[in-house]
């Protein structure tokens, strides 16, 4: 099973700029579909962004240019670069990496974005 290690987020003023990362751990991480979720105070958790091996991306709409999600398969890592962030960002990021339906989470990363 893989594991998964998120970092970078923190606190930034609105349309200011964070990188995510999220680095797993094993072999074979290009078989694993890789997400960024996010989930904010009395809120379900929503996706914000996926990427599959082979690099095609989706995106929510609340997202839809100004994130960005990549990966570097030989780092065994996922990004998430977010861009002209809005209070309304705020949340914990969660990485996942998918396969087969079973989803394996990282702890999550604090992004607070100040008005």
């Amino acid at each position: 099973q893989v594991h998964v290690v998120e970092s970078g987020g923190g606190l930034v003023q609105a349309g200011g700029s964070l990188r995510l990362s999220c680095e797993a751990s094993g072999s074979s991480f290009r078989i694993y579909t890789m997400g960024w979720y996010r989930q904010a105070p009395g809120m379900q958790r929503e996706v914000v962004a996926t990427i599959l091996g082979g690099g095609y991306t989706t995106y929510a709409d609340s997202v839809k240019g100004r994130f960005t999600i990549s990966r570097d398969n030989a780092k065994n890592t996922a990004y998430l670069q977010m861009n002209s962030l809005k209070p309304e960002d705020t949340a914990v990021y969660y990485c996942s990496a998918a396969r087969l339906g079973v989803y394996s989470w990282g702890q999550g990363t604090q992004v607070t974005v100040s008005s």
